[in-house]
């Protein structure tokens, strides 16, 4: 199938086109996200190829149908940006990539609790200046603390087993509960107790209308003082705003991001050069217990492996006639 890959870097080009030896489908490569500005590159391939910060609204939906698009295929676990509804309702098949790396993510979500916990970036950065001083890095031991764990499919399930191994004790939420969570004496409880219980607390939810800026100025009231927020998951789980007035007021304590609600103008380019007109985002980079990475979570070699196998095997199964079992529409679950 002739297919218009959008978002793509040279590490996505490299893994897409090793994978697609066993495929044979016609690829056609474009640097730029698809927006509305750019669905026009697309008239006339069957179907596109696209990642986390390409918008799929009503218009560029529309636009693709008209073109001859028949199959959407997302690089990515997520479907907030594709606007189901209008692919529905004009015939559209939407498939995803559910589950690439799950320890991927899981991992650099812990990677991202120690760094923070023990300064290990702004120790890093000293101990490179021949400052050997430890004003400013006190830790605390993660043996007997309390996390809580937003949303517990695969990636929630596995982080909760690594911190587990930490010695903390683990409180869940989630709409459903996971029985190899339960089988891990795992407690799940409601929204407000994990809020008010937990020294540390990581999401690792899908983004829906009920899950947006989850962590707002009213949880963040119900917080521990000093609680460490960890999000690898998508941006708009947590107010940014809000992060902000937390952080200046203390009642956030340590602040971990891969993901950023406004990420789609910054993340996955080199911007070393310009000035960031994002005020938010600039302020957040003020804070010293605030560290980001720009989506990066994901980012291993068997990640990329597994999705350029899984979206290719999408596409060719839908090419064939065959069953996908990784095709999403309206009544998909809000569950990644």
């Amino acid at each position: 199938m002739r297919v218009a890959v959008f978002s793509t870097k040279v590490y996505d080009r490299r893994s897409l086109e090793d994978i697609n030896k066993n495929f044979q489908h016609e690829l056609r490569y474009f640097d730029a996200h698809l927006n509305a500005d750019t669905v026009a590159l697309a008239k006339g391939y069957p179907a596109v190829c696209v990642f986390v910060n390409d918008v799929l609204d009503q218009v560029v939906l529309e636009k693709l149908s008209e073109g001859g698009t028949r199959v959407i295929a997302l690089r990515c676990a997520g479907f907030n940006n594709v606007d189901l509804a209008t692919a529905t309702r004009l015939g559209l098949e939407v498939v995803r990539v559910p589950a690439y790396s799950p320890y991927a993510v899981a991992e650099h979500a812990m990677a991202l609790i120690l760094a923070l916990n023990r300064q290990i970036h702004r120790a890093h950065n000293r101990v490179r200046e021949n400052n050997f001083s430890l004003e400013g890095l006190l830790g605390f031991d993660l043996n007997g603390s309390v996390v809580g764990v937003v949303g517990t499919g695969k990636i929630g399930t596995i982080f909760a087993k690594i911190i587990q191994g930490f010695g903390c004790q683990v409180l869940a939420y989630d709409c459903y509960q996971n029985q190899t969570c339960l089988d891990l004496g795992i407690e799940y409880t409601s929204l407000d107790h994990l809020f008010e219980k937990s020294d540390i607390i990581s999401l690792h939810c899908p983004l829906t209308p009920e899950t947006y800026h989850l962590i707002g100025e009213v949880a963040i009231a119900k917080m521990k003082k000093g609680v460490m927020i960890i999000n690898t998951s998508r941006g708009a789980l947590v107010d940014a705003q809000a992060l902000i007035e937390g952080l200046k007021s203390e009642q956030i304590g340590f602040l971990g991001l891969d993901v950023y609600e406004e990420e789609g103008d910054l993340f996955f380019e080199d911007l070393s050069g310009k000035v960031l007109q994002d005020d938010v985002f600039a302020r957040l980079m003020t804070f010293p217990n605030v560290l980001v990475t720009g989506h990066q979570a994901f980012f291993t070699k068997n990640a990329l492996e597994n999705i350029a196998t899984t979206t290719l095997e999408n596409i060719k199964n839908i090419e064939d006639g065959l069953v996908c079992l990784n095709r999403v529409n309206v009544t998909s679950l809000n569950r990644n």
